[in-house]
């Protein structure tokens, strides 16, 4: 499909890159299987995309807003007086209770950073913003345990495909968190 004037175009590619690492994994990723996602021409992705780290970055950036739009959504933290173990269990249950391709693409990509390190710095971003948006609470240390520990319990429920329990992730962060 020829489209002359296109702004959506580096988003469309942006999304058929979560789509095919989300079908395929990141090894199905290159330049051409996500034009062919986009229905745009190659030259488009390798344009708005130098290299697939490029691409990629964007993604992870992307998926990255999934857990953020939980956060923004639930608002707990504002209030000073906040049970910090009650609102992050929440969170991971409200993210995990969502769309789990989602879930598991964020944490593919994230992992991916372990390979990549052109997605390292995205990766540190999102830790760092998680655990400076967690010092309102409690001190950076601790809060760099928080996201540590929601890090692992997450992992668990997507690699052991165990339901998520709300109540034991309040417990073990309340014991980290004090």
């Amino acid at each position: 499909m020829a489209r002359r004037h296109d702004p959506e175009r580096r988003q469309r590619i942006i999304d058929a890159a979560i789509r095919v690492v989300g079908a395929h994994g990141i090894a199905g990723l290159s330049h051409r299987t996500v034009a062919a996602e986009a229905d745009v021409p190659l030259g488009s992705t390798t344009y708005h995309f130098k290299t697939l780290d490029d691409l990629l970055v964007a993604a992870l950036r992307q998926a990255n807003e999934g857990f953020a739009k939980v956060i923004a959504s639930r608002g707990g933290l504002e209030d000073p007086d906040t049970d910090l173990a009650a609102e992050l269990a929440g969170w991971m249950g409200e993210w995990l209770a969502g769309d789990r391709t989602g879930v598991e693409l964020e944490y593919e990509l994230y992992l991916a950073a372990l390979r990549r390190p052109a997605l390292r710095p995205v990766a540190a971003e999102w830790a760092d913003a998680l655990a400076a948006l967690l010092t309102r609470h409690t001190d950076p240390v601790t809060a760099r345990a928080l996201v540590a520990l929601m890090d692992g319990i997450c992992l668990q429920v997507l690699l052991t495909e165990t339901p998520y329990d709300e109540g034991y992730a309040r417990e073990v962060l309340g014991r980290v968190a004090g």
